[in-house]
């Protein structure tokens, strides 16, 4: 097996753990499955913690607003856990889930209007 074949397959590995990608031939997508939701999970904790607010206000829709969320914009190089978490209200008050803050509110150019 070439390095380019397997750095290919490593590729496809972290798009299917990551980003709801397909597994690479050979993997058993039961199996990815079941990592793909540790890893979520994971993810999920750290947002609640570091944010309690949001997992507070939006109670039981937390879970599958988040699993949304972490499916369409997994975490990219770089991106520390406290700044996914700012990503992640961002997230939800562009998609209505959240009433933006009442600074948020005043800046220039936000036309978004208060629920």
């Amino acid at each position: 097996m070439s390095r380019e074949h397997l750095a290919a397959q490593q590729a496809d590995l972290l798009r299917a753990l990551l980003a709801d990608g397909t597994p690479p031939p050979g993997f058993d997508t039961d199996r990815v499955a079941v990592e793909v939701r540790a890893l979520r999970a994971k993810r999920r904790r750290v947002v609640a913690y570091l944010r309690p607010d949001l997992a507070q206000e939006l109670d039981d829709r937390f879970t599958p607003l988040f699993d949304e969320y972490a499916a369409a914009h997994p975490r990219e190089e770089g991106v520390r856990m406290r700044q996914d978490a700012e990503n992640f209200a961002n997230w939800l008050t562009a998609k209505g889930e959240l009433k933006p803050p009442r600074w948020w509110r005043r800046l220039p150019g936000r036309a978004i209007r208060a629920r």
